[in-house]
């Protein structure tokens, strides 16, 4: 409808809004001052009660199943320059849980995590690369079982936890990848499982991590 058909007290009526929401985009801070693409250089340490490593796997088919590790550890340095930030983790392999004490130990066994000979599950990347204006990759080595697979993992800066005296200065970040349980030779009724012969992943992963600053 055209603004000359309707009453003066309509037209203020829709103008005022319009002119709220006018002033709030012109005073919001740009995105980068509000959410900065990494944090300050240095080094970080992981801290293992608010990081959750969490996964699933493709199941019967049709289904997933859901897991977790408990017991995450590991320090991230990051650099002004991306080829020298690094990556360490180490993930206690015996500290998975699917809350089925039966499914848990089979996948402690020998057909799966093997946690007897293998103890844990090393991830480690040496420089990141932007992927998109708030995301990275680093293309990081996955160790499972002993075996070695580089897996790219996507992760993005959630943020600086507001600062609380006399202690380090806390950050997050919030990490993907997939990859194929074949690569790490768990292939026990991996047909029965996925259905066909792929190459696509049947393991999905989700790290949420907060990290205290060590300097």
């Amino acid at each position: 409808m055209h603004t000359s058909l309707l009453s003066p007290r309509v037209r203020i009526a829709i103008a005022i809004p319009v002119a709220a929401f006018a002033m709030s985009c012109a005073s919001a801070p740009p995105k980068d001052a509000e959410n900065p693409p990494l944090p300050r250089e240095g080094a970080y340490s992981i801290d293992t009660p608010h990081t959750f490593v969490l996964w699933r796997a493709q199941h019967q088919v049709v289904g997933r199943v859901h897991g977790r590790f408990d017991r995450t550890t590991g320090t991230v340095m990051i650099d002004d320059d991306l080829e020298d930030c690094r990556l360490d983790i180490s993930i206690d392999a015996s500290s998975l849980s699917t809350q089925q004490n039966a499914r848990d130990e089979d996948l402690e066994s020998a057909d799966f995590f093997d946690t007897a000979n293998y103890p844990t599950i090393e991830y480690h990347g040496r420089g990141i690369r932007r992927s998109g204006d708030d995301e990275f990759v680093v293309d990081g080595t996955l160790t499972i079982r002993g075996i070695k697979q580089v897996v790219p993992m996507t992760f993005e800066f959630r943020g600086t936890a507001p600062p609380q005296e006399g202690r380090p200065s806390r950050v997050a970040f919030h990490g993907t990848a997939a990859v194929k349980r074949s690569d790490f030779k768990m292939t026990r009724d991996l047909l029965k499982e996925i259905g066909m012969v792929t190459d696509q992943p049947d393991v999905w992963i989700d790290i949420d991590a907060e990290l205290l600053a060590l300097d």
